[in-house]
């Protein structure tokens, strides 16, 4: 009979509350939004494509996060850090075109209430990714020193993809929210 690990579970409903936790996020975003007339203020303007292109690398970083999982179900420890590597630098790339996109922006989050939900969102997102490229950082510094890769370290590297994932989803849904959304 089939048990999943502890971690396993925890990490599953750790998830389901930081689900939770976004769903308010946009339930606070969408209830501004249908009491704010206009959305977006006059002059709070966004620039879609740069987000765009930083929306792209994250969600490339999703295919690189899972071509490292499947290295290193075959195995290969290196291949492991190899993709995780550079599933690391797009979360980076990533984080710093958000950064730039932050200091491009014509409005602050005490202007109003669309700025107050843009960067309460996209800033608790932002968050996330850094709390991702950190545990990036610590599970391969851990498969690193590990002298036996494999079955010990597959729920960390398993975890650690679900919750890039997880933050993953939540930018696309975000940035159709945000950016697409009319």
């Amino acid at each position: 009979m089939y048990r999943p690990k502890l971690l396993q579970v925890g990490v599953i409903v750790w998830l389901a509350s930081e689900l939770m936790f976004f769903s308010g996020l946009f339930a606070a975003y969408f209830s501004l939004r249908s009491a704010t007339r206009p959305w977006p203020p006059k002059g709070d303007v966004l620039d879609v494509p740069p987000v765009l292109v930083a929306t792209i690398l994250l969600v490339l970083s999703s295919f690189t996060m899972q071509y490292g999982v499947h290295r290193a179900i075959k195995g290969s420890k290196w291949g492991f850090i190899g993709w995780t590597a550079m599933t690391f630098v797009l979360g980076a790339l990533f984080e710093g075109m958000q950064i730039s996109d932050y200091l491009g922006r014509p409005f602050s989050i005490s202007k109003d209430a669309y700025g107050s939900a843009f960067y309460t969102l996209t800033g608790f997102h932002f968050l996330h990714v850094a709390g991702g490229l950190i545990a990036m950082i610590i599970v391969g510094v851990r498969v690193l020193r590990s002298p036996r890769f494999g079955h010990r370290t597959m729920p960390a590297i398993e975890m650690l993809s679900y919750y890039w994932h997880f933050v993953d989803v939540v930018w696309v849904a975000m940035f159709l929210t945000i950016f697409v959304l009319k």
